[in-house]
C-alpha cells in the first residue's frame, strides 16, 4: 500500500560509553609529587587536585588558564612618597621595583570561584586590591599555605566543571615534570568513531540514538567533535577518522553503567511527508526506470514512478496518478 509518512535514513557507527576524551594536568609548580587521588575520584571546585611538596593544587572553574600571579602589588622599597612622582621610580638606583596590583579577566574567574567557596569581603571585579588579598589569605589559612595575599602561579587549575580521574600519571614520590593526572568530565558521554567524509553528519547539536550494551535506546546530541590525536587510520594511509563527542538528553535513563561498547545513528537524510511504498513493489521497466504494479478491483496496471531515498526498506515515490492508500503488488 501507499502511505504516507516522513522517511529517515540512518548512519550506525561504533562508540563507547565512558565521561568524554581525556584531559592531562600537568603542574606549573617544580617539586616532588607526595599525594595524589584515586581513580574514579570526584573533584569538585575547592577540592585538592594533588599535593607537590605537601602543598596543594587546587581546582577551580573557569576556561581561562591561569598564567600568571595574582597580587595586590606593592610600591618599590625605598621610594619616597613626598618626591617620587610615580611608583617604581629609584628602579635602577639600588631599590626594589614597584609591582603593580593585578588587572585582568583571570583576576574575576578567581574571585567568582573564591565568593563561591564562601569567601566575601570583596568585589568580584577585575581589580586584585587588599580586600581581595585579605580573603586570600583567609583562604590560604584554610588550605594550610603561607598567608602571603598573592596566589602564586600554578597553585590553582582551572577547569570548565567537575573533573573525574581517569588515570594517576605519576605516583607519589616522582619528581615533577610530566602530566600528574588524566581526567574527564563527571556526566556519562559516547565517543562515536565516524569515517571523516561523514562529518556533516556529526556537526555540534546534531540529534542522535544511542543505543546501550543492554538494549536501551536513548536520544542524545554531538557536544563536540575533533579528530583523535592518535588516528591510527591516517597513520596506516587509510581515511582519517573523526570523533564525536554525544551527551544524553536525559543522563539519568543510562543508569549505573559507567563504561562499555554502544551504538550510535546519526541521521544521513530525512524526508517529511512523502508517499513511500515498500522496496520490493518496484518494478525495473523495459524503457528503464521504475514502476508500480497498481491494483484496481480485479485488475491491475503499471504505474511509472520517480524514486526518492530509500530508507529502512522503504522508499520515497512521486508520479501522476499515484496517491495515498492504494494497493501496490510487492515481489514474491
Amino acid at each position: 500500500m501507499v502511505t504516507r509518512q516522513t522517511l529517515v535514513a540512518v548512519t550506525t557507527v561504533a562508540g563507547k560509553l565512558g565521561y568524554g576524551p581525556e584531559q592531562l594536568i600537568e603542574p606549573r609548580v617544580t617539586g616532588t609529587v607526595t599525594a595524589v587521588p584515586a581513580v574514579g575520584a570526584a573533584l569538585q571546585r575547592g577540592m585538592v587536585l594533588f599535593r607537590i611538596d605537601d602543598k596543594p593544587v587546587v581546582l577551580l572553574f573557569g576556561t581561562l588558564p591561569a598564567y600568571r600571579e595574582l597580587t595586590a602589588g606593592h610600591a618599590a622599597v625605598g621610594a619616597n612618597p613626598d618626591t617620587d612622582s610615580t611608583p617604581g621610580s629609584h628602579a635602577g638606583s639600588g631599590s626594589d621595583a614597584a609591582v603593580p596590583a593585578t588587572k585582568g579577566a583571570d583576576v574575576k574567574e578567581f574571585e567568582t570561584n573564591l565568593k563561591a567557596l564562601g569567601y566575601a569581603g570583596f568585589t568580584v571585579d577585575e581589580q586584585y586590591n587588599g580586600q581581595t588579598a585579605a580573603a586570600v589569605r583567609r583562604w590560604q589559612k584554610d588550605l594550610g599555605l603561607e598567608q602571603t595575599g598573592v596566589v602564586e602561579l600554578g597553585r590553582v587549575f582551572f577547569a570548565p566543571g567537575p573533573l573525574r580521574v581517569a588515570k594517576v600519571k605519576a605516583s607519589p614520590g616522582a619528581v615533577t615534570g610530566g602530566p600528574v593526572l588524566a581526567c574527564t568530565g563527571t556526566v556519562r558521554l559516547v565517543t562515536a568513531t565516524l569515517p571523516a567524509h561523514d562529518q556533516p553528519l556529526a556537526k555540534a547539536g546534531a540529534k542522535v540514538t544511542v543505543a546501550l550494551p543492554s538494549g536501551t535506546e536513548l536520544p542524545g546530541t554531538v557536544l563536540s567533535v575533533r579528530t583523535p590525536d592518535d588516528d591510527q587510520a591516517a597513520a596506516a594511509g587509510q581515511e582519517p577518522t573523526i570523533e564525536a563527542v554525544v551527551r544524553f538528553d536525559d543522563p539519568a535513563a543510562v543508569g549505573e553503567l559507567d563504561d562499555g561498547p554502544a551504538r550510535v545513528r546519526f541521521v544521513a537524510q530525512q524526508r517529511n511527508d512523502v508517499l513511500v511504498v515498500p522496496v520490493g513493489a518496484l518494478l525495473a521497466l523495459a524503457e528503464g526506470g521504475y514502476g508500480l504494479e497498481v491494483i484496481d478491483g480485479a485488475g491491475s496496471r503499471i504505474v511509472p514512478v520517480t524514486t526518492g531515498l530509500f530508507a529502512d526498506g522503504r522508499v520515497e515515490i512521486n508520479g501522476p496518478g499515484i496517491w495515498e492508500g492504494m494497493t501496490v503488488g510487492t515481489a514474491k
